[in-house]
């Protein structure tokens, strides 16, 4: 089992590295952070706040809007693609289950993900600590970002598996995937605080709010990472809101996990059910 579902891993890292997909993903990441990192944590100084502190807080911003995106343009194609190609049919007819062809696919795609997290995100980190801009635990919030991003990135590979089942043309799920990115990540949080702003110490506030936060792995993702930067007065936001949470900001990365094992059921079942 563990053999095959290697070998459709390194198929897809193959598949990535030919189409410049861990090139392109490294690029915008590293583009990114270092931009932030040279010109969003010029305040570090008077705040009196490690560099690496400000960074890692702008790169949680930053990854609830970029891994997700690349996740899913990632994943949009793992079902629907082998449709349109033709090539399901011949890769059902041999000895690997479907879970075992879904499981390497997100194998793969996770491995292209890491490798592009760890390299964008990896020559921000050392260029501020090779400059005297960071500390030991500078480091270790990087770590931190980085495989929690990596985590949100599965969520959202998971995703894009139930869209591209569900589509069954690869055209189709990437236009799903597109609105399932605007819905997830940036409408979610809009209505979120307009329902606040309306009724700030009503039950939604008291009682659905932090449900809804944690039933979004993006807003999960940036609850945990903010938290755990110990800077609320930087940061603020959702900094501030998670000490007000009627349960500890580890709680979301259970929410993530869990979330991302519910997609990736769905996504099997839905596989099993494709009549190639």
């Amino acid at each position: 089992m563990l053999t095959r579902i290697l070998t459709v891993a390194v198929q897809e890292i193959r598949i990535g590295l030919r189409n410049r997909w861990i090139l392109l993903a490294t690029l915008i990441l590293a583009a990114f952070s270092l931009a932030l990192a040279l010109l969003g944590s010029a305040p570090a100084g008077a705040l009196g706040i490690d560099r690496m502190t400000i960074t890692v807080a702008s790169l949680a911003s930053l990854s609830v809007y970029l891994v997700p995106l690349i996740a899913l343009l990632l994943g949009f194609d793992a079902i629907a693609g082998e449709i349109d190609r033709g090539t399901l049919l011949l890769i059902f007819s041999c000895p690997i289950s479907r879970a075992e062809f879904l499981l390497g696919k997100a194998l793969g795609h996770l491995c292209v993900l890491v490798l592009a997290l760890v390299i964008g995100y990896g020559i921000t980190a050392a260029l501020l600590f090779a400059t005297g801009g960071g500390s030991l635990a500078g480091l270790i919030d990087f770590a931190r970002l980085i495989g929690t991003s990596a985590l949100l990135g599965l969520a959202f590979l998971a995703i894009g598996y139930v869209l591209s089942a569900l589509a069954g043309q690869g055209s189709t799920a990437a236009a799903l995937s597109v609105g399932a990115w605007l819905v997830l990540v940036v409408l979610y949080d809009l209505a979120l605080l307009g329902a606040l702003v309306a009724a700030p110490g009503g039950l939604f506030a008291t009682r659905v709010f932090p449900l809804a936060i944690l039933l979004n792995p993006a807003d999960a993702f940036r609850l945990f990472n903010l938290s755990a930067l110990g800077a609320n007065t930087l940061v603020g936001g959702m900094a501030g809101v998670a000490d007000s949470l009627p349960f500890p900001p580890v709680a979301a990365l259970a929410s993530m996990a869990g979330f991302t094992l519910l997609a990736l059921l769905l996504a099997v079942a839905l596989v099993r059910r494709i009549t190639p």
